[in-house]
């Protein structure tokens, strides 16, 4: 275990590498990585942020510039956060973007608000994707207790447990509606007020019974659930801030704090509601439904392709822009398919690890091995990839062979699951809450075991012996343009 002082010279470290505290507009931080906004990524030092202890490797997008640290990121992001002397606020809200951009061509605009946008959503979910897990692993073990008449529903700690588990779905305008506004640099509280107001009980149980906020003519406005909703307070915190702005260039002074946050939660609880509420919601369905098309079309092969490459997509850190689409899942279905084929390619990565902790007699390569396999069985990739599998690439190549075999059996058997959470830690996500254990929990554990023992087999026996040389840490991919030529 680092000690304070090791991640206060990290943290130090890290700011001099990514070119010092004048090229950082703002950072935010994942479950794994630090995420910095920096105003010329050409002044960050891959090579030497590579070389630090403690960092697993650098890569960049969604506008970001990504180091990749780990299980020990929020030690470290406090470090970096507390020598850089910036408060938590003004870290996650300037917008890395931009507002003046005349001198943009269409095609840089378009890609700086992609930037923006995923930023704000990453921004969004990250700090609260820890609790989402937490809650579905707590959920699928009431489930399974439930299931096997070790709790009755009619019981009080049936009744605890599920509030605890249920809150941050039953909440989640509240949160994302604050941690948008926050990301944006608007106000976070007023916002999480349109969010309370967006989850109050009375109103969830008029959508419950189907009633309409009003009728005009033959068109209506109906009362919509937002539990488990994400992009409807996003654009929410986004009005919040642009109108805020508005209001202060006309309300007086001495007036604007009452009239301002009446006028604003008036307004834009109303256009949520009547406007862009049901429209998100209505695109959110289609959506889902489509997906749900396409994977009833040919299930196991899509399976087996998204996961047989979807551990690349955390190389480069762009599997954080699927993550809505399993939010919107759950939102609107209640379950994901997506997401469980996705769980399995976690597992990949950590058989594959595993096996090169048992086949090598090298003593430092053995604890990395067993310490990645099980923080990838706990559900994160990253010290799997960047400690061992993709330094050795062939033990990559073999856990993505394993994930596609995984995906291949999600698909084939309609797997399902109720919770975010995935890998081995997550198997309690597969138990349906109304049904208890089912088929489909078995089919999940058939499929986590197989690409398990895929991954293990191929690593051990092909992926994998001492006399292999450790690459490099991974660098960032370089822009073709950029190159000089010889």
């Amino acid at each position: 275990m680092k000690h304070t002082q090791d991640y206060q010279s990290l943290a130090e470290n890290i700011i001099r590498y990514v070119g010092g505290k004048e090229n950082i507009e703002g950072l935010i931080h994942c479950v794994t990585r630090l995420r910095f906004y920096l105003t010329d990524e050409s002044k960050a030092n891959d090579e030497a942020l590579q070389k630090l202890t403690g960092v697993l490797g650098v890569t960049t997008g969604g506008g970001q510039y990504q180091v990749i640290i780990g299980p020990a990121v929020n030690d470290v992001y406090d470090a970096v956060m507390s020598t850089l002397s910036l408060s938590e606020n003004k870290s996650e809200s300037a917008e890395p973007i931009p507002e003046n951009s005349e001198d943009k061509t269409t095609l840089e605009k378009v890609k700086s608000r992609f930037n923006l946008l995923l930023g704000t959503i990453t921004g969004s979910m990250t700090p609260i994707i820890s609790i989402l897990a937490a809650s579905g692993v707590m959920k699928g073990l009431l489930a399974l207790l439930t299931g096997l008449n070790v709790v009755s529903e009619a019981s009080n700690f049936y009744l605890l447990v599920s509030a605890m588990a249920d809150a941050v779905f039953y909440f989640l305008p509240i949160l994302i509606g604050f941690n948008a506004a926050t990301r944006l640099g608007g106000n976070s509280v007023l916002t999480a007020v349109i969010g309370g107001a967006i989850a109050y009980p009375t109103l969830l149980e008029a959508a419950d019974k189907g009633l309409n906020v009003l009728s005009i003519g033959p068109v209506d406005f109906p009362f919509v659930s937002y539990s488990y909703s994400i992009f409807p307070m996003i654009l929410a915190a986004w009005l919040v801030k642009k109108l805020e702005a508005w209001l202060k260039t006309w309300v007086p002074a001495f007036l604007q704090a009452i009239i301002n946050p009446i006028i604003l939660i008036g307004l834009v609880t109303s256009i949520t509601f009547l406007i862009t509420g049901p429209v998100i919601t209505w695109l959110s369905f289609a959506l889902a439904s489509g997906l749900e098309t396409f994977l009833n079309w040919n299930a196991p092969i899509f399976g087996a392709i998204i996961d047989g490459f979807y551990q690349i997509l955390v190389i480069f850190g762009l599997h954080w822009g699927i993550m809505p689409i399993y939010i919107n899942d759950f939102a609107t279905l209640g379950y994901s398919h997506l997401s469980a084929m996705v769980s399995v390619t976690i597992v990949g990565q950590g058989g594959a690890a595993l096996a090169v902790a048992m086949k090598t007699k090298k003593t430092e390569l053995k604890e990395i091995g067993y310490a990645a396999a099980i923080s990838a069985f706990c559900g994160i990739t990253e010290p799997a990839i960047y400690g061992i599998t993709l330094r050795y690439l062939r033990p990559f190549i073999c856990a993505s062979i394993g994930s596609a075999v995984g995906g291949f059996l999600v698909g084939l058997f309609d797997v399902n699951m109720w919770s975010i959470i995935g890998s081995l830690i997550g198997l309690p996500s597969y138990i349906d809450p109304e049904l208890g254990i089912t088929s489909n929990f078995w089919f999940a554990l058939l499929a986590t075991a197989v690409t398990l023992v895929v991954s293990f087999a191929l690593t051990y026996f092909w992926g994998y012996n001492d006399s292999m040389q450790m690459r490099e840490k991974r660098e960032k991919p370089k822009n073709p343009a950029k190159v000089p030529l010889s």
